[in-house]
């Protein structure tokens, strides 16, 4: 089966630059290794989302937060739209604290 393209929202590499360097790659090593291949499966990291304003798909890396949607046609790309940090019950994408 084919891989999926990872593809990146332009506000991903802000929210990126706010993490320390060694959490930013942790985030980027998880992507690639969980995405690539069935992004729509739930896992024990991956998981779709109640319907909201970010993205319908959310992948657990410890305290940060992936959010994604996947297209299969014309070719099969995940798009990450956000990365957050979950703190308790609140997530925090970029310098916003987003209800989710």
């Amino acid at each position: 089966m084919k891989a999926y393209a990872i593809e990146y929202a332009p506000e991903v590499r802000e929210h990126l630059r706010q993490l320390t360097k060694r959490d930013s790659v942790a985030v980027l090593d998880a992507i690639d290794q969980q995405l690539t291949h069935e992004p729509c499966t739930e896992a024990r990291n991956r998981k779709p989302m109640r319907p909201n304003p970010v993205a319908p798909w959310e992948l657990r890396v410890g305290r940060f937060r992936v959010y994604y949607d996947v297209s299969e046609r014309p070719n099969r790309v995940v798009k990450v739209v956000a990365v957050g940090v979950k703190e308790r019950d609140r997530v925090r994408i970029g310098r916003e604290e987003v209800l989710l």
